[in-house]
């Protein structure tokens, strides 16, 4: 009696490509055994978390939007304890990018579904240490973008000729000898979006929180949602 261990050896790799549209025609026994699955993943992302007393919208403000200060508020308020408790350090405030909302949230019930179409990206909350004069940097490049960039915990005050005419962040006036910690998306941190200031960075955590996560974990802990375009971030006329 011997044992004998043979090796495989890969030869070939072959595919086609398989056109799933209208001509598809599904496999009965594949449909029936996915159905009930299918049926409870649409049954929990439609079950209704919170309320929208009015349509929240990322066109409804020049500087300041009432979906992105939802958004920005939403990573601020989770983020903050998750980045606490792992660091030790308080989050100073949230930089995100107007573009990375995709979806306005209707008047009406509001679902795990919407976070999926305001936020279908996989992009994760990171937590960036930046010098003041990378803040400094920060804010010109909002000035100059003039998109309606989502903030939260911080107040910029533009004069009439997009000068600054003041700066508070988490209450307090600016200090550009300092370090500030900054909630933002993996995404802009890897430059998208041009915020090249990103890339100076003394430090980056990942704190393994997508960001449509928080928004489902938020909207689960009010009853009523109620942003408004404020005075986060405006020009003095």
């Amino acid at each position: 009696m011997s044992c004998h261990q043979s090796s495989s050896t890969l030869l070939k790799i072959s595919g086609k490509q398989v056109v799933v549209d209208s001509t598809y025609v599904p496999v009965d026994s594949i449909s029936e055994y996915i159905l009930p699955y299918h049926e409870h993943v649409e049954s929990v992302l439609d079950s209704t978390l919170a309320y929208a007393p009015w349509d929240i919208s990322k066109v409804d403000g020049t500087y300041n939007t009432s979906a992105g200060n939802l958004m920005a508020d939403i990573i601020l308020k989770q983020a903050a304890p998750i980045f606490k408790s792992r660091s030790g350090k308080d989050l100073d405030f949230v930089l995100l990018n107007h573009g990375g909302i995709r979806s306005n949230i209707s008047k009406g019930n509001v679902s795990a579904r919407t976070a999926f179409e305001v936020m279908p990206f996989e992009n994760s909350t990171v937590v960036v240490e930046l010098t003041g004069k990378s803040v400094k940097e920060m804010l010109a490049y909002l000035i100059k973008s003039k998109r309606a960039h989502p903030v939260a915990g911080i107040q910029l005050v533009l004069d009439k000729d997009d000068r600054i005419q003041s700066l508070k962040i988490g209450g307090k006036p600016f200090d550009e000898n300092r370090n500030y910690y900054v909630a933002t998306s993996d995404y802009l941190v890897s430059g998208g979006d041009n915020m090249v200031f990103f890339k100076d960075a003394l430090e980056v955590t990942d704190i393994d929180y997508k960001i449509r996560s928080a928004m489902i974990d938020y909207f689960t802990k009010v009853d009523t949602l109620s942003p408004k375009v404020d005075l986060r971030y405006y020009k003095v006329e």
